[in-house]
């Protein structure tokens, strides 16, 4: 019986509005309604497979999460997706400001406004908030569906060589810590028993991808969050 990831979350720093407070999943077993459909999520090494090789009786852990976006290739591919969603950042904290610039012209000057200007601009608002939300959606769902495409492709690599690890090295079980109890059946565990660090440089060696350059911030690409502008402000009609 295979087991998938769809036990554990990896997540991104959250990017608040435009790429959302909860953090995407490498894996979920019931994709999002109106979600773009994520590629296939690659196997981890079976249960049945590790089984057949491993005799050992150690306990071990290991940080899916961690893992990929420690590894050199993650660093790399997230930090790049982080940047190249910065022009679509910044026009979202544009259409934020230009929402937030009408509402404080509305509470300055709702009450000298006639009904008919001041309900113009209310719909004005109204309208580009709506523009802006659907965009963020938008912006949210293409950023996690490209955020899951790198991560299924380093998972899928980085799979045999935990395998190979727990095998090698006398693991008779392995637990994901990404998640933090009760998401996993981990409740405690002590540093010794992790594995991610090891996994990580067996992994870089493999992958031949360098270290990024010293000062570099890629193990979790986290953009600048844009405001969420406040809804139109409502003002009483004019006696």
């Amino acid at each position: 019986m295979s087991s998938k990831l769809s036990t554990c979350k990896f997540a991104c720093v959250s990017v608040a509005v435009v790429f959302g407070l909860s953090l995407f999943a490498l894996a979920q077993s019931t994709p999002a309604a109106g979600a773009p459909a994520a590629a296939n999520t690659p196997d981890a090494p079976s249960a049945a497979a590790a089984a057949a090789k491993a005799t050992g009786t150690k306990v071990g852990t290991i940080n899916i999460e961690q893992a990929l976006f420690q590894s050199n290739e993650g660093r790399r591919d997230f930090e790049a997706l982080a940047k190249k969603f910065e022009p679509k950042q910044n026009e979202l904290k544009g259409m934020a400001d230009e929402i937030d610039s009408l509402n404080k012209q509305l509470n300055a000057q709702g009450e000298k406004l006639n009904d008919e200007s001041r309900d113009k601009l209310v719909k004005q608002i109204e309208a580009k908030k709506k523009s802006f939300d659907r965009a963020t959606q938008d912006a949210q769902e293409d950023f996690q569906a490209q955020q899951g495409e790198i991560g299924n492709k380093i998972l899928t690599k980085m799979a045999p060589i935990i395998q190979k690890y727990v095998v090698d090295n006398g693991y008779g079980i392995l637990f994901d810590t990404s998640q933090t109890w009760p998401r996993t059946p981990v409740i405690v565990s002590m540093p010794v028993m992790d594995i991610t660090a090891p996994v990580v440089e067996a992994y870089n060696l493999q992958s031949g991808v360098p270290a990024p350059p010293a000062g570099s911030t890629a193990q979790r690409p986290a953009p600048k969050p844009a405001p969420k502008p406040a809804a139109p402000a409502s003002t009483p009609p004019k006696q």
